[in-house]
């Protein structure tokens, strides 16, 4: 009976290792999602590996011949626990691939509430850090924005140039933690 088994890839080489295992007739799977990164000062959309480092493999422990594997070009070794490889549920394979659009995740970012903490993240206020008021036409959001000790500014700017807060970012000007 075959099972999925998680592959350890060397570093940023997924695609080679998910392309030299279908190569060599393995069944494999690499999930991808669609991320901001910031590029050359500027957030960007980009499709990457959801699991840095990791892809999964269909094997069978009686039928397959699991010694190329870990020679795969890409490939540094099949994750072990002990003596025994990882397996992982055929239920979390069947998750993912089902909530897959064109061969990418689809991933519902959080959506900031009223008062939430919110960082911009494009623009001349890049790295600011305000309270989120509301949502107005058009893809754009109402924030108020901290000027000075007891000086406050609404401000409108894009939905996109927004992303919730991490915890303990608590100030109100980029750089500073």
């Amino acid at each position: 009976m075959k099972a999925w088994y998680l592959v350890y890839s060397k570093p940023q080489q997924e695609r080679l290792a998910l392309e030299n295992l279908e190569r060599q007739g393995y069944a494999s799977y690499l999930p991808m999602i669609r991320n901001r990164r910031r590029i050359r000062g500027k957030y960007t959309s980009v499709i990457e590996p959801m699991f840095p480092r990791y892809l999964f493999v269909h094997l069978s422990d009686e039928t397959d011949n699991w010694g190329p594997i870990r020679s795969t070009i890409g490939v540094a070794n099949l994750v072990r626990f002990g003596a025994r490889a990882a397996r992982v549920p055929d239920s979390l394979i069947g998750a993912m691939l089902e909530r897959e659009e064109d061969g990418v995740q689809i991933v519902v970012a959080p959506q900031a509430e009223p008062g939430d903490r919110v960082r911009i993240v494009e623009g001349v206020m890049a790295g600011y850090e305000a309270i989120f008021q509301a949502k107005t036409g058009k893809e754009r959001v109402v924030l108020l924005l901290q000027l000075a000790e007891d000086k406050t500014a609404r401000v409108q700017v894009g939905m996109d140039d927004i992303e919730l807060a991490e915890p303990g970012w608590t100030s109100t000007h980029r750089g500073t933690r």
